[in-house]
Formats: C-alpha cells, sequence, structure tokens
C-alpha cells in the first residue's frame, strides 16, 4: 500500500499505471483516506473495516474538495465506524431524507386536484354514481353535450364547480379562497355550489387525516358560517301536479307528435322513477308475462317493481329500434337523451305551470295519498331509503302486494285524467265519454 503525505502537487503528479484499472495513494496524516485514480478520474476516497468487512465511500472529486476538508471528512467518517455505523448507510439515510423532503416540497406545490383523485380512488365503497357525481365537480369541461342546454349556454359542458378551488394547492384553500370562489359560484349555480361545498368540506376532513396531506390544511376552509353567510338557505322544490290538472296534463302528452316522449312522461308519472332510471329502461328490464319492470336504481343498483297495466300497454305498443324501450334513431346512444322540450311544450298547450320532470316523480308520491296507500309501499315503489326502523328491518314487501297498491295508484291517477284503465292485453284506454 503506496502511502506519502498528501500534498496538492502529490496529487496532480499522481496517475494510473497503464496496466491497471485503478490505483491508490494512502494519506499518513489522516490513514484511512486515499486518492483514487482511474483512467477518467481522481477522487478522495476513505476507506476501512467495519464489522471484519471492508467499507469504501467516495467522498468526492479532487477538484471539488480541497485536502484540508478531505482529511476531516476522513476522520468524521472514522468515528462514524468506531461507533460501528456503517458511513454508506449514513449517506443513504441522508439522501433518502433529502429525496423525501423534495417530495413534500412537490407535493405542497402541486394542485389540490391530485390529493383529490386520491381521495375519490380511495373510496371503494361508493355507489357508481356518487362517484360520477365527484368526478363532475373536478371535470374541466369543453366536452359537446348530449342533453339539452339552457338558455344563455353554449354546446359544450362547463367546467365542473370544484375545478377553480383544485387546481389551487391544498395550502392555499383557506376560508377567504373558499368564501371568493362561493361568491362566484352561487351567483351562477346555487344548488351545485351548495353541493360542491358539502363535498369539499368531506376532502377537507379526509385530508386532515391523510400523512400526506394533514399538514397543508386549514381546518376552518369550510366553516359553516362561510355557507350562512354566502348561500340563501336551501328551499325544497314543491312543483307537482294537482288532481285537478291531470286531466289537461294527460290530453296534452298524449297529443305530443313524438309517440317515444309521450310514453316516456307517462311512465315517469306513474312509476314515480327518477328520470335517468326511466330512460335506461331496456327491453330486457320489461317482463310482461309476469308483469315486472326492472329500474336501474342509481341508490341500490336495482329495484323491480310492478308492471301496471296501463304502463304495460303503453310499453308494448313502443317501435322495438334497438335495446332501449325509450329509443331515438337520432341519439348516439340509441336512447331518449332529453324528453323535457316535449313536456315544456304540452305545459304550454295546457297552460300548466312550469313542472320539472322531477316533479312527475314528486307528483307520484303525492297523489298516491289519495287511495290511502301506506307510505312504505309508495317508497319501496320509488326506491326511497327506509325512514324507520319498521320500515328498514321488518317489512319486505313481495312483488304481488306492491302489484296491488300500484295498480289502485294508476287506476286512481287515470280516472282523474278520464282514461279508463286497460284490461289485460287491451291497448291504452281512451277519454271516457260523457
Amino acid at each position: 500500500m503506496q502511502r506519502e503525505r498528501l500534498t496538492p502537487d502529490r496529487i496532480r503528479r499522481f496517475s494510473c499505471p497503464a496496466d491497471a484499472k485503478q490505483s491508490f495513494l494512502w494519506d499518513t496524516d489522516a490513514p484511512r483516506l486515499a486518492v483514487r485514480v482511474t483512467t477518467g478520474a481522481k477522487s478522495f476516497i476513505f476507506e476501512a473495516k467495519l464489522n471484519r468487512q471492508t467499507v469504501r465511500v467516495t467522498i468526492g472529486d479532487v477538484r471539488a474538495w480541497n485536502l484540508d476538508d478531505a482529511r476531516t471528512e476522513a476522520r468524521r467518517l472514522q468515528t462514524l465506524i468506531d461507533q460501528g455505523i456503517d458511513p454508506r448507510q449514513e449517506k443513504a439515510d441522508k439522501l433518502a431524507a433529502i429525496e423525501a423532503k423534495r417530495e413534500a416540497t412537490k407535493r405542497v406545490e402541486e394542485p389540490a386536484l391530485d390529493a383529490w383523485n386520491v381521495y375519490l380512488a380511495s373510496r371503494p365503497k361508493w355507489s357508481p354514481r356518487t362517484l360520477l357525481d365527484h368526478q363532475r365537480l373536478s371535470d374541466p369541461g369543453g366536452k359537446p353535450k348530449t342533453r339539452g342546454r339552457k338558455k344563455g349556454e353554449g354546446d359544450t359542458t362547463q367546467p365542473g364547480a370544484l375545478l377553480p378551488l383544485l387546481t389551487l394547492p391544498l395550502a392555499q384553500i383557506d376560508g377567504a379562497a373558499v368564501r371568493a370562489w362561493l361568491q362566484s359560484e352561487v351567483a351562477r349555480r346555487p344548488t351545485q355550489a351548495r353541493n360542491a361545498f358539502v363535498r369539499l368540506r368531506a376532502f377537507l376532513n379526509w385530508c386532515s387525516d391523510h400523512p400526506d396531506y394533514q399538514t397543508q390544511i386549514d381546518g376552518k376552509a369550510c366553516a359553516s358560517r362561510l355557507a350562512n353567510d354566502e348561500m340563501e338557505k336551501p328551499t325544497p322544490k314543491d312543483d307537482c301536479l294537482q288532481r285537478e290538472m291531470l286531466a289537461l296534463w294527460f290530453e296534452h302528452v298524449r297529443q305530443l307528435a313524438n309517440p317515444v316522449h309521450s310514453a316516456y312522461l307517462q311512465t315517469a308519472l306513474l312509476t314515480g322513477a327518477r328520470r335517468e332510471e326511466v330512460a335506461n329502461i331496456a327491453w330486457s328490464d320489461v317482463d310482461f308475462q309476469w308483469k315486472s319492470l326492472t329500474i336501474k336504481d342509481k341508490v341500490e343498483g336495482q329495484r323491480i317493481i310492478p308492471l301496471t297495466p296501463y304502463v304495460a300497454a303503453l310499453l308494448a305498443a313502443l317501435p322495438r329500434r334497438n335495446e332501449w324501450v325509450f329509443s331515438s334513431p337520432t341519439a348516439e346512444s340509441g336512447r331518449l337523451r332529453e324528453p323535457r322540450s316535449g313536456h315544456n311544450k304540452a305545459l304550454a298547450a295546457a297552460g300548466l305551470p312550469a313542472l320539472s320532470l322531477h316533479g312527475l316523480r314528486r307528483s307520484f308520491g303525492t297523489l298516491a295519498e289519495w287511495v290511502e296507500c301506506p307510505v312504505g309501499v309508495v317508497a319501496q315503489i320509488q326506491g326511497h331509503k327506509p325512514s324507520a326502523t319498521a320500515e328498514k328491518h321488518y317489512r319486505r314487501r313481495p312483488l304481488d302486494l306492491l302489484r296491488m297498491w300500484h295498480t289502485k295508484i294508476e287506476a286512481w291517477i287515470l280516472e282523474q285524467a278520464g282514461i279508463e284503465q286497460p284490461g289485460e292485453g287491451q291497448a291504452p284506454g281512451l277519454r271516457v265519454v260523457g
């Protein structure tokens, strides 16, 4: 082992023999320090024994380190060896700490949208509908609309309500940012703003329990006072068909030029189903033999309800263009996408007040009370969650019992509209004369 007191000149003159891959020049002042030279580099190294194993650590290039600093570092490394610490592990730990700090800094600077996507991916118990509702809140928009547009809107979808906030780093989503966002959103779409605020609060609560995000969260960002200050108290909608409106409504809906629109609207009223639940009915969901209708429930996945006489006759008369009951030859999906236009025409022609498609669902539940139908039966037909212990744990009504009440409800509604409920195998009834 070649040892000399290292000097800058000796280091400069030291070279690797032609017949060797590397050569070492060991220092006499710091016995574990050496200069290693190869054909392409010259650097300071430290070498010692730990647990009878050779430990070699590269200190650095001789052009970057001066000799005194290299000797100091060699003595420090020898101190670690004396303590039973592997300098290589110490170096690895330092690099890992630096990388962790870099990642933490990056995480603080990245948009909250990244954490939002982690949040959505970590919710395995959500229903597909709930997941879709959350995804829409962060959707960038700009996609062609597949359903009708409101006055003043373009032909493409709007960005999701939460997107302006989620483009900010988490640390910047504080009370002031949320207040400014609320003021902007409430002015344009108050209902969506309230729903988005509730989901934002749930997201931030999740972040506060997540080790990667909890230090970045402002715990008061979604304080209740913000919602109280910036949003009006929600008032439940009450649009609903009254008994005296039924005759006019049915008359003009049945006169619609498009039979699919007409059948859709009548089915929506007489089943009390949600608008998309009705639109998604496929022919495979209709059982004319056993008089049942399978509904793709947005909450429970699916539910089976009775196929009442009038609705059965309506569906049987529709053209079978494809798999969908309420089909459309012009829609890309092959099914009816926007029934509001026909409904609004019928309402205008009848001189009836504005009524949303969800108002038809509300109408079914309200009109069912005229035949003194049990509340639990109506809830089971409409797909509402049980609201009492008895309903939740002790009531499992068979389809036959539901059919008895559902048929009574349909018969009463048709009677008020002046329409005869068809019997077995008959076409839809005509207006009663006289």
